[in-house]
């Protein structure tokens, strides 16, 4: 596997590395890969208003600049893609979708959720931990493409 690898980050992976008290959670590890370089995010517009709803909510008491610069990163540092139009598949949040479908515009990317049963079980699809595995060496569904 090369340097850099393509994600799409569910919005529960970026809450949970926003609101940990651990330096070495495995979704502020994600993060961190994201503001560093090694993980590219793949987004659109729709995930971004995602992320900015869910975020700014009340019940998570996350500070403004830390969520714009998460966002910012995302922004300037990622790839901003049309979603592909996927059939046949089940979501139990029909939010997910939109997820799932982007990452589907991006062959060789990652869906990386904290929320893995709400999609299809597939070799892309991953957990932070996975995919911090993934970053230090570890095995990845690249190998089968």
């Amino acid at each position: 596997m090369g340097d850099k690898v393509y994600a799409v980050i569910d919005t529960n992976v970026i809450v949970s590395a926003l609101i940990s008290s651990k330096p070495d959670s495995y979704p502020l590890t994600v993060l961190s890969h994201v503001y560093l370089g090694p993980i590219i995010p793949v987004y659109n517009d729709e995930i971004l208003s995602e992320y900015r709803d869910v975020l700014y909510r009340d019940k998570f008491h996350l500070k403004s600049e830390d969520i714009e610069l998460a966002i910012r990163t995302i922004t300037e540092t990622g790839l901003n893609v049309v979603r592909t139009s996927v059939q046949g598949e089940d979501f139990l949040d029909p939010k997910d979708v939109m997820f799932y479908e982007v990452k589907m515009s991006r062959y060789d990317a990652y869906l990386v959720t904290g929320n893995i049963k709400h999609f299809p079980k597939k070799p892309f699809v991953v957990t932070p931990k996975e995919m911090v595995e993934i970053l230090n060496g570890g095995s990845s569904y690249e190998s089968v493409l």
